[in-house]
C-alpha cells in the first residue's frame, strides 16, 4: 500500500493504528486458544497514548524498572509486572505500592525485598527469575545466558530453602526467534527446574517470541505454553514487546544534501545513532520504502545523519532515481526499540510522534524542541 507522508514534520515516527490491530488481534487469539496472559514489554515500546487499546487485547503490562512501572500503572489498565536485575532499596516501597507482580534476580534480593513486600499490605506475588543456561541467541550483548550473565538464578545456586512466599519463575532467553526455540527451552527448563514449577502458581515465559511475523509457528509455541500448563498446573504468561509493535511504524525523514566522495552520499534529518541507535547496536540495515541493495536500483548512495559522529552511517541503498534535496525517505518498522531508545547527542532534535488513524487521518502526539534537550542537561 502506498502511504504519503507530506504535510508531516520531518524527522517523525509515524505509528499505524490498523497495522498495531492487528498485531494485538494476532495476540489475543494466541491467549483465547492457549488461556495464557500477555504483558506489553515496555522496554520496547512506551507509545503511551496507545496503552488503552493494547489494553483491550493484552492484560497489562512488564516494566524494567520503576519509571516504567509507574508509566503501565497510569496509563493501561490491567496488571502492572515488574523485574530488575536489582531494586534500589529507596525506590522500593513505591514499587510495592503499585505492582502486581514482582520478579527478582536472586534469592539475596528476595530476602533483602520480602519484608516490605509484606509490610505493603497488597497481595503481591513473587517470583524469581532463573538462568537455565540455555539460549540460541549468537550475540552476547542480547544474550541473557551467555557466560558470567547478571541476568537470572543458575540450578547451582537456586536455593530451594528460600522459596516460601515464592509463587512463579520467570525465564527470559529469547531475542526475535520462532517457537522451535521455545520448545527446546521449555524441554531445558522442565529437565532442571521441574521439581520447583510443581510448587509454582505460574510460569513466565519472558519476551523475545516474535509471534506476529509472519512465518511464526504459532502452533508450536502453543503447544509449549499447553504443555507447561497441564503438566504443572500453572497459568503461563509472555511479554512480548517487538511483537506489539513490529512492522507498526515507520520513520520519516528529508534528505538535507547529496555530496560525493568517492561515491554518492546523502545527509538526512534522521540519525542512526539518535534516532534508531539499533542500528549501530545489533547492527542491522533497516529497510527504505521503494529503496533497493546497493547497485540494485540505478543510483547508489550511502545516507548518513547530521552529526558530527564520523559513524553515523543508516547504511546504502540504491533508488530508481537520483536523490535530491527535499526527498523524503521513509524507514520501515520504526516503533519497536526507537522511541524507548532515542537521545539529543550533539543538540539533535528528537523525531515528532505521529498516529495514523485507521481512517487514514494523522494525529501528531508529540513533537519536541529546544527545551527537552535542555532539562535533560544541567
Amino acid at each position: 500500500m502506498e502511504r504519503n507522508y507530506d504535510g508531516l514534520p520531518t524527522p517523525c515516527y509515524v505509528v499505524e493504528e490498523a497495522l498495531l490491530k492487528r498485531n494485538l488481534e494476532i495476540l489475543r487469539r494466541v491467549k483465547q486458544k492457549s488461556g495464557c496472559k500477555i504483558l506489553l514489554a515496555q522496554k520496547s515500546f512506551s507509545m503511551f497514548r496507545l496503552y488503552p487499546l493494547i489494553g483491550e487485547y493484552l492484560d497489562g503490562t512488564t516494566a524494567s524498572g520503576l519509571y516504567e512501572a509507574k508509566l503501565g500503572k497510569e496509563e493501561m489498565q490491567g496488571e502492572t509486572h515488574i523485574y530488575a536485575p536489582a531494586y534500589r532499596p529507596e525506590e522500593f516501597d513505591e514499587i510495592a505500592a503499585i505492582c502486581d507482580h514482582i520478579v527478582f534476580n536472586s534469592f539475596r534480593q528476595w530476602q533483602q525485598f520480602k519484608p516490605r513486600v509484606h509490610e505493603s499490605g497488597r497481595a503481591i506475588t513473587c517470583g524469581i527469575r532463573i538462568n537455565p543456561e540455555y539460549s540460541e541467541i549468537e550475540t552476547d550483548i542480547y544474550n541473557p545466558c551467555f557466560t558470567g550473565s547478571r541476568l537470572g538464578t543458575t540450578l547451582s545456586q537456586f536455593d530451594d530453602s528460600l522459596l516460601e512466599g515464592i509463587d512463579g519463575l520467570h525465564f527470559h532467553t529469547m531475542c526475535e526467534q520462532n517457537s522451535d526455540t521455545l520448545w527446546r527451552t521449555v524441554q531445558v527448563v522442565d529437565e532442571k527446574f521441574g521439581c520447583y514449577l510443581k510448587q509454582m502458581k505460574w510460569v513466565n515465559f519472558g519476551g523475545g517470541h516474535h509471534i506476529t511475523r509472519p512465518d511464526y509457528d504459532i502452533d508450536t509455541l502453543l503447544k509449549s505454553i499447553d504443555w507447561i500448563q497441564n503438566k504443572y498446573g500453572v497459568q503461563v504468561y509472555l511479554e512480548p514487546g517487538e511483537a506489539v509493535a513490529l512492522n507498526t511504524g515507520f520513520l520519516v525523514s528529508t534528505v538535507l544534501d547529496t555530496p560525493e566522495n568517492g561515491m554518492q552520499l546523502a545527509i538526512l534529518d534522521t540519525s542512526a545513532a539518535c534516532h534508531m541507535p539499533d542500528v549501530l547496536e545489533m547492527p542491522y540495515r533497516p529497510e527504505i520504502v521503494g529503496a533497493g541493495k546497493p547497485h540494485e536500483l540505478p543510483y547508489t548512495y550511502r545516507l548518513g545523519g547530521p552529526t558530527c559522529l564520523a559513524g553515523d552511517i543508516i547504511g546504502d541503498y540504491s533508488f530508481a532515481q537520483p536523490l535530491n534535496v527535499g526527498d523524503r525517505l521513509v524507514f520501515c518498522d520504526m516503533a519497536h526499540y526507537t522511541m524507548v531508545k532515542n537521545n539529543t547527542f550533539n543538540g539533535i532534535g528528537l523525531p515528532a510522534i505521529v498516529l495514523r488513524h485507521e481512517d487514514g487521518t494523522d494525529e501528531i502526539v508529540r513533537q519536541f524542541g529546544y527545551e527537552d534537550f535542555k532539562t535533560r542537561l544541567s
